[in-house]
């Protein structure tokens, strides 16, 4: 059955409306369970629940880049993720509204599944492979019933690949941002932070900085912390080091670190249920923050690289070796 209702983007009326992006784990023709990490999607779901109701849902698979990075963007609670993607794409937006549910997905998306997530019905999820790249512990999660399925003729599945490059960029370019908009509240110069590839693109940053004083490291670290809350390691680096320079970083640690001084460490805190060696029920685990910045109470130029002076034959010969493509 089609999709009715084509309508330009309105401004929010008052109603929660959120749009992310989750799991799903086929049971069967017309079931899916849902992973509900404990956000905006889990308490609209528990609200239901709550009220003895089953939650309706538009999945839209095959959408506008702009979709999926407002899906992952985690305004706060009540403020609609369309709307983000409406400024993303200039105001021209177009939704139309679910023909069984009580839902809106994007007009231009490849496939729709109309849906409600059962407020009695869950099913043990997984296990399933997540960012990290390991598998997901299994969990009892609710059960999606589909109502109604509508779709572009030949159509285009969109998927993600767990752990991919997009998974990654999905799940951590809106963290990078918060954790820069935390850090610069503490810190009057941040430079630049990166959710590194190793560290899956969600369990470790680094954070390059502009240090005024001493303890400047050690406030980035805490705020990156509560700015991202499934973060289990930051490093905090000098602005001269690159912080997608994994070497550089490397070598930052080895020349200004002092574990007895520059270390710290948090025990039975809550972080990602992601991380195989967390607790993955509790979600507790141990975080750690480095404080590789040059202390402020020794000579500066004693943490500087070394630079071998060129002589002007020196220069002359590099010179020409650039201009026939040598080096």
């Amino acid at each position: 059955r089609a999709l009715n209702k084509l309508r330009e983007f309105v401004e929010f009326t008052g109603e929660v409306e959120n749009v992310s992006i989750h799991r799903l784990l086929v049971l069967d023709e017309k079931h899916l369970a849902i992973r509900l990490v404990p956000r905006h999607l889990y308490r609209l779901w528990r609200m239901a629940k709550e009220e003895g109701k089953d939650l309706d849902v538009g999945i839209a698979i095959g959408v506008h880049p702009a979709i999926m990075l407002a899906a992952a963007s985690s305004p706060p609670f009540g403020v609609s993720e369309y709307r983000i993607a409406n400024e993303l794409l200039d105001k021209k937006l177009r939704l139309v509204q679910c023909k069984s549910v009580d839902a809106y997905v994007p007009s231009e998306a490849e496939l729709v599944l109309e849906g409600r997530i059962s407020h009695k019905k869950e099913v043990l999820e997984g296990p399933l492979a997540d960012i990290t790249g390991t598998y997901d512990v299994q969990r009892m999660q609710p059960v999606v019933e589909i109502v109604n399925i509508s779709h572009r003729e030949n159509y285009i599945y969109q998927a993600l690949l767990p752990g991919g490059p997009e998974h990654r960029l999905l799940m951590g370019l809106p963290r990078e941002v918060a954790i820069y908009e935390a850090v610069s509240r503490v810190v009057p110069n941040i430079k630049a932070v990166n959710l590194s590839e190793g560290g899956c693109g969600w369990l470790h940053a680094i954070i390059s900085i502009e240090k005024q004083t001493e303890g400047d490291a050690k406030n980035a670290i805490l705020a990156a912390f509560v700015a991202h809350g499934s973060l289990k390691h930051v490093i905090v680096v000098d602005a001269d080091i690159d912080v997608y320079d994994l070497k550089s970083v490397e070598w930052a640690l080895a020349t200004r670190f002092q574990a007895d001084e520059d270390l710290i460490m948090i025990r039975n805190i809550h972080g990602s249920t992601l991380d195989p060696s967390a607790n993955q029920e509790s979600g507790l685990t141990t975080k750690l923050g480095i404080d590789a910045t040059k202390p402020l109470s020794k000579p500066q130029e004693g943490f500087h690289r070394a630079h071998i002076p060129l002589t002007p034959k020196a220069k002359r010969i590099i010179k020409l070796l650039k201009r026939k493509g040598t080096i």
